[in-house]
């Protein structure tokens, strides 16, 4: 490949190279949205309740957008390798490594080598989808798409650099079964141990910074419903926040907007059953309810719970007898029946004489402590017999102990169970309502007198009796209230109940209306704050778009005039809108544009989304975009993808050899990759080309041309050579520098800062260039003695007298090993 003049120079830094203008230019973008508007909202005539409404709004948005553990703007993520196995049209494991800093990649391959499985495998890893997946949902494709020769176990592992790791973390992605819509993926980062993949915190930032686009995905860039095209650029412009709150407070809105409609609905047949009673207290609940301004709340209130003040003495004793709950027949004789039998076992303990065992266990204890102490008394120091007290006796009185303290043991428990039933049955006993109706009176005192009895088998006579008579006298007084009140009240019962049903909803929704009008207020101006932000966002979107269609368009008469998102609120009306112009003619995009024309108008919408600064992904991953573009197309392209290049690792899987002749007409650098498809599946990968071996390649074939002038040996051959290192420096201090946590942005930067070679070289191999004096030893250790003598030669080949050249293709050789050994960044020696 021919290699572009400005290619000998170091690559401009940020402030020398004009940035596409894209939606993360703006301070405002991200995650200070919100802030900017809390901002304008403090500065807002809104009420202060409104206001605090919408704070409160934005505050749940923000915490519910954060999300741990993924990645960040500040540690950008590149590719290292995308390895398959078992998937697809790849079998044995094949490995495509890729250079993860920002530059342009192809990947070659005829149709059915096994390149686009690489590309769905990477996709799969990331997302747990592809977009052909999406687009051919049949049952053939999701069972089917093992690999013939090596599916057993299919697996897909991608290596990642993270800014600030100095080693890669690892996404591994595999199938426990045979639905491909179903992998588990394992994130494995040094440092942070393995997780799953949906725990990662990813999420959110590849919902909004999708970075890979397929030939389906261009498809529905365009084709897709208004409302998603939407959504995709809001989410970026950081709209989506905005909208995820108004969302919120739209659910507020609706509820209580919900609420009053119910009220409001039921009331006409509520007014209808009230008109219809004759009762006062309906006339009463009629006016309540039909009275000027809102429904009289506290009078409907008092007529529902029966307050005195809305009905009459002789409805609330009725109620209040209905009520009465005199003693629980079965709780109580639950309970006598536990104290007759407590009061019939102590009965029999103490006429088994367990009563006196404690005190003779304890003489018997004494005696045998006496013996202890006078081992040499031969008469009983209580009877005074001569019995003498000896072991055999201490044995026998032992055992009788033993046995009087168990029956000992059972007297108190009898004991202890009689008072434990006394207190149940005491316990049921209520003491006297405050009011009772008069036949109940007299029962009541005696069911309450049982608290007072402390004879155990008059109080379960006692407590038996009076709690009989109380409940059948509660029994029958209750069923004499109820069919009273059934016949005094049964209609304005029915509709009491349904009165109180209403009143429990009509109540929240008239408290909720401050509320309803304060949430449409906040929506109201959040709206109009949206539409303001919305213009600001998305001015340099559509600058970055119109600035790749310009290219893209080559030779088409449509101009892109404008990118508008219309709506915001409802679904059916939220859009993307592109107006295009044919020939100075306003027309509608989707309409007047050919299939080429539409893709290209996709990739102007998706590029700058992949590329937005705010975007943690440092890759972009674009399978098949050459399809349906004619030559002019693929050439705008090209430029397109070596535009982002200068900030983004591009990876682009193609077929079509036309898009890696478009990168050499015009002189852009870039490496290609070719995946070949051999027998059973095998499929290999090899570098084609890469800005090393661009420079090699010159280098070797100047060195076999034959018949040139002696300064082209002595002179440009060096540097050609010298060329080759200072890239191979220059690939591993970029390296170097994302590991230790730079940006590319200030990676560039401090690598164009390095001029010469030697400043380079100590970039390359330490990430520091004021480590020149330590470059040639750290040569002499990785490459061997002879490295130092070389580089020499290629910058002698700069001054008047040039470097002798005996063995051109010896020396391009010798250079080109100690290129491959540093452009990899390694340990150096301190």
């Amino acid at each position: 490949m021919t290699e572009h003049p400005e290619q000998n120079q170091p690559p401009k830094s940020v402030e020398q190279t004009e940035q596409p203008p894209g939606p993360g230019n703006d301070p405002g973008t991200g995650s200070s949205t919100l802030s900017r508007l809390t901002d304008r909202l403090d500065a807002s005539t809104l009420a202060e309740a409104t206001k605090e409404m919408l704070r409160e709004a934005l505050g749940e948005v923000a915490a519910g957008s954060g999300a741990s553990g993924g990645p960040s703007p500040d540690q950008r993520v590149f590719l290292e390798s995308i390895s398959v196995s078992g998937f697809r049209g790849i079998g044995r494991t094949a490995r495509l490594p890729l250079n993860a800093k920002p530059g342009v990649l192809l990947v070659a391959g005829r149709n059915g080598s096994g390149k686009s499985s690489f590309a769905e495998g990477a996709e799969m890893a990331f997302t747990g989808r592809t977009a052909r997946l999406e687009k051919q949902r049949g049952e053939v494709w999701r069972r089917h798409w093992r690999n013939l020769h090596d599916g057993a176990d299919p697996k897909v592992e991608v290596r990642l650099a993270l800014a600030g790791d100095p080693r890669p973390s690892t996404l591994t992605c595999t199938w426990p079964g045979d639905d491909v819509t179903a992998p588990e993926v394992e994130f494995r980062r040094p440092g942070h141990g393995r997780r799953p993949f949906e725990n990662a915190g990813w999420g959110q930032a590849l919902n909004s910074y999708r970075p890979f686009l397929s030939y389906s995905d261009l498809d529905k860039v365009i084709s897709g419903r208004p409302s998603e095209q939407y959504d995709s650029v809001a989410t970026i412009l950081g709209l989506g926040e905005l909208t995820a709150t108004d969302e919120r407070l739209q659910a507020v809105e609706k509820a209580l907007n919900s609420a009053v409609k119910e009220a409001e609905a039921e009331l006409p047949a509520l007014i209808e059953v009230l008109s219809a009673l004759d009762d006062p207290r309906a006339a009463r609940a009629l006016a309540a309810v039909t009275g000027a301004g809102a429904p009289d709340f506290d009078g409907l209130d008092a007529l529902v719970t029966g307050l005195p003040d809305a009905d009459d003495d002789r409805l609330r004793e009725l109620r209040a007898t209905v009520g009465l709950a005199g003693p629980d027949l079965a709780l109580v004789g639950a309970a006598v029946d536990r104290l007759r039998e407590a009061v019939a076992v102590l009965d029999d303990v103490r006429a088994s004489g367990a009563e006196d065992a404690h005190q003779r266990a304890e003489l018997l204890d004494r005696a045998l402590e006496h013996s202890r102490r006078h081992t040499d008394e031969d008469t009983c120091p209580v009877c005074g017999s001569d019995r003498p007290l000896d072991e055999e006796w201490a044995d026998r009185a032992a055992g009788q102990v033993a046995a009087l303290r168990r029956e000992a043991a059972t007297a108190q428990q009898a004991r202890t169970g009689l008072r434990e039933a006394e207190d149940a049955v005491r316990y049921l006993v209520t003491p006297v309502p405050a009011w009772l109706p008069a036949p109940l009176a007299d029962p009541w005192e005696e069911w309450a007198a049982c608290r007072a009895i402390d004879d155990a088998e008059q109080l379960a006579a006692h407590a038996e009796t009076a709690a009989l008579v109380l409940a059948d006298a509660c029994a029958a007084l209750r069923e004499e209230a109820a069919r009273e009140l059934q016949r005094l009240d049964e209609e304005w019962r029915r509709c009491v109940t349904r009165l109180a049903a209403w009143l429990d909803r009509a109540r929240a929704a008239h408290a909720g209306k401050p509320r309803l009008r304060q949430v449409r207020a906040a929506r109201k101006w959040l709206k109009e704050a949206c539409a303001e932000l919305r213009e600001e966002r998305l001015r340099p979107f559509e600058d970055h778009s119109q600035r790749i269609w310009e290219e893209l368009r080559q030779q088409s008469n449509v101009d892109l005039r404008s990118v508008r998102l219309t709506g915001g609120e409802k679904a059916t009306v939220r859009k993307l809108v592109m107006d295009v112009s044919v020939d100075g003619t306003e027309a509608a995009a989707l309409g007047v544009m050919s299939q080429g024309e539409l893709h290209s108008l996709a990739l102007s919408l998706f590029l700058p989304r992949a590329a937005a600064p705010d975007s943690p992904f440092g890759f972009v991953v674009i399978d098949d975009p050459v399809q349906s573009m004619d030559p002019a197309k693929v050439h705008g392209l090209a430029k397109v993808l070596h535009d982002l290049g200068e900030t983004r690792q591009v990876v682009v899987f193609t077929h079509d050899t036309r898009l890696q002749r478009a990168f050499t007409s015009q002189e852009l650098p870039v490496t290609v990759l070719e995946v070949e498809r051999e027998k059973g599946s095998a499929v290999s990968v090899r570098r084609v080309t890469d800005p090393v071996g661009q420079a090699l390649a010159d280098a070797r074939a100047l060195a076999r041309t034959p018949n040139l002038p002696p300064v082209a040996m002595t002179h440009v051959l060096p540097g050609l050579c010298r060329t080759v290192l200072e890239r191979a420096f220059s690939e591993a201090a970029w390296l170097r520098l994302h590991r230790a946590g730079l940006s590319e942005h200030e990676a560039e930067k401090t690598v164009t800062a390095a001029v010469t070679l030697v400043d380079i070289a100590a970039l390359g191999l330490f990430g520091d260039p004021s480590r020149t004096g330590h470059v040639y030893r750290e040569l002499r250790r990785r490459c061997g003695p002879g490295a130092v003598d070389l580089i020499l030669r290629c910058q002698k080949g700069a001054h008047p007298s040039g470097t002798p050249m005996p063995e051109p293709l010896r020396f391009v050789g010798d250079i080109a090993a100690i290129a491959e050994t540093v452009r990899k960044p390694k340990e150096a020696t301190p």
